[in-house]
């Protein structure tokens, strides 16, 4: 009867990752991580898109500065693009300001 089954050393075959909780003498990836957060703050990263949004508003009138000086490495074409890109971004900002308006009457709105 024990013939007819093969013995597989199941336990041997498998392969273990960092991803693993430990097994195999390996270091677990997953609580490292939970362990160390890298995130920066919620006002670290609204300055961060405030700078950014300001950068990307600047950059079609730099572009522009450019093609009317002369400079042959930048085209009107390159102009249009950016102030389409930036067109994009403000409406990206206003949608995402009055979605944080909405969240803040919501929160303020619960009665503790």
């Amino acid at each position: 009867m024990s013939s007819f089954y093969p013995q597989y050393d199941l336990a041997g075959r498998i392969q273990h990752t960092k991803l693993d909780t430990g097994i195999g003498g390996l270091q677990p990836a997953r609580i490292t991580r939970m362990e160390d957060p890298s995130v920066p703050d919620f006002k670290t990263v609204f300055s961060g898109l405030v700078e950014d949004l300001n950068a990307e508003m600047n950059e079609p009138d730099n572009l522009l500065k450019d093609v009317m000086s002369g400079s042959k490495n930048v085209d009107i074409h390159d102009v249009m693009t950016a102030m389409a890109k930036s067109e994009i971004t403000i409406n990206v900002a206003t949608q995402l300001t009055g979605k944080v308006i909405q969240a803040y009457d919501k929160i303020m709105q619960i009665q503790v």
